[in-house]
């Protein structure tokens, strides 16, 4: 495997790093590009990089934050271009509209991957316009024996339009899959949040889908601004520091929610993913010290298999990099040091971010507030 990144900066694309020389360009698999919302959106942008790697495939998103290495970078964009030496990949995608069924499209859009020999799928998702939670069931319901990671495009604290790259163009309402083939690849995943809850648990009385109107009977939004005091004159943003912890029972793994949005009318609070009636809630808050050792413990569950040049996809949550704010490259350098320098970390801050637990690395879920890691090698 051979990996160059190149940066967009002062209107023009600049090499940054990379063991790919320009005899070699036509050899590159796949690009993927990160960068904030208006850069991204400029299809100009995105043709000149189409031109660069002529045969490649280019998927990416807008993002809250783009990972180059382990520092967030202050570039405009990031392109990080992939050749395999003996592995393929494919990539499909997919448009919906505000009626569809996201759960039957999702299964939709993995079933138009090539099914031989495919060992890795990693999905990229407008952020704000889908259910992150029917995403992830659908994909679960055609996935067999195949892990799933990715994530939910940003915008970087605006909450107003997340956008996806499918090769030159970028859209919204759209969904790209990733799929990774070859008997040389070994690709591992690890996720770990580090966020504290606090409080009474509570139980979800009212809720549908990712709206939550009421939890112990109470108006959700009510119960939110009794706990973040002053701060509760900024939501739905302050919300991203107070995200929501739910489980099933005391038996399951518990997931977190990150605030979308509020209505003030009903007193609901729209989530990045499904609160279902019955689940037990309680509230959390950040300790920058357990972020970062989260990071460091998402790095730790992954297996190291040589010291050959691999890929690192990093998608982390846009609540973390706020929270944390000048720490924020600390947990990327957490994970950078226990993985190693020959793990070329390119990623983003997201809206949702999609991983298996540890202990079931076949169905993924969907997370929020959480350090997510897809690490690549090639034998």
């Amino acid at each position: 495997m051979k990996i160059e990144t190149l940066v967009y900066d002062k209107n023009q694309w600049i090499k940054n790093s990379g063991d790919i020389d320009e005899t070699q360009l036509d050899n590159v698999d796949i690009v993927f590009i990160f960068g904030n919302r208006d850069a991204i959106k400029n299809s100009e942008n995105l043709a000149e990089i189409k031109q660069r790697y002529k045969n490649a495939k280019i998927v990416g998103s807008s993002t809250s934050g783009n990972i180059n290495a382990s520092e967030v970078s202050s570039y405009e964009i990031i392109a990080t271009a992939i050749s395999f030496e003996k592995s393929s990949i494919e990539v499909a995608s997919i448009c919906f509209n505000e009626e569809d069924d996201v759960e039957e499209l999702s299964k939709e859009l993995v079933s138009k991957l090539k099914q031989e020999n495919l060992k890795h799928i990693f999905v990229i998702s407008d952020g704000l316009l889908i259910n992150g939670s029917s995403l992830t069931r659908g994909i679960n319901k055609v996935t067999k024996n195949i892990s799933v990671t990715g994530g939910m495009a940003g915008d970087g604290d605006k909450f107003e339009e997340t956008y996806v790259i499918v090769d030159t163009q970028s859209n919204q309402r759209t969904i790209v899959a990733v799929g990774f083939y070859g008997n040389d690849l070994t690709i591992d995943t690890g996720c770990f949040a580090g966020w504290s809850e606090f409080g009474t648990q509570r139980i979800i009385t009212k809720s549908k889908d990712n709206i939550l109107y009421e939890i112990d009977n109470e108006p959700a939004l009510d119960l939110y601004k009794k706990y973040l005091g002053s701060l509760a004159s900024d939501l739905p943003n302050s919300g991203l520091r107070f995200p929501l912890s739910i489980k099933k029972d005391e038996n399951s793994s518990e997931v977190i929610r990150t605030l979308l949005g509020i209505n003030e009318e009903d007193k609901s609070i729209t989530f990045a993913g499904d609160v279902p009636v019955g689940y037990k809630a309680r509230l959390m808050k950040a300790d920058i010290d357990l972020l970062i050792e989260g990071a460091g413990e998402a790095a730790k569950s992954i297996k190291q298999t040589n010291d050959k040049t691999a890929l690192g996809l990093v998608v982390s949550c846009v609540g973390r990099k706020i929270v944390m704010n000048y720490l924020v490259d600390d947990e990327l350098e957490a994970v950078q040091n226990i993985l190693g320098k020959n793990v070329v970390l390119s990623g983003f801050y997201s809206y949702g971010e999609i991983a298996p637990f540890k202990n079931n690395k076949i169905n993924c879920e969907l997370h929020n507030q959480t350090m997510t890691l897809t690490v690549i090698y090639e034998s």
